[in-house]
């Protein structure tokens, strides 16, 4: 078991979540239940698996949970750049946002290496 508040990577993915919530605060009511939602919620599952995995009993297990951050990673800049291509988010805001995303993603990569050498 890992001390889940000392993981860089776990703090970084709250940090991140919490920065797409405000980013996503002045999308239309109507998309409410559509991107918002789903924004949201791979923003938020990134964090959750990461910790999680955390609190299993293996490096392995560990590792399967990570992997599902990561994909919740990929999902959420997919989601993130339709939003932008539908005039919902500012260019600089998903740059922003992409680049936080691309340090988890590497993070998350790196620290799956490190837990299965």
């Amino acid at each position: 078991m890992h001390n889940l508040k000392e993981l860089k990577i776990w703090q970084k993915a709250i940090d991140l979540a919490v920065d797409v919530y405000k980013a996503t605060v002045s999308y239309p009511a109507d998309e409410r239940f559509g991107l918002t939602s789903q924004i949201r919620r791979a923003s938020v599952s990134i964090s959750s698996n990461i910790a999680e995995g955390a609190g299993r009993n293996s490096k392995k297990e560990f590792c399967n949970f990570l992997g599902i951050a990561n994909g919740s990673a990929y999902e959420l800049q997919t989601q993130l750049i339709i939003s932008n291509k539908l005039n919902l988010l500012k260019d600089d805001l998903l740059n922003d946002l992409l680049k936080q995303i691309e340090e988890l993603q590497k993070m998350n990569y790196a620290f799956q290496k490190m837990l299965l050498n």
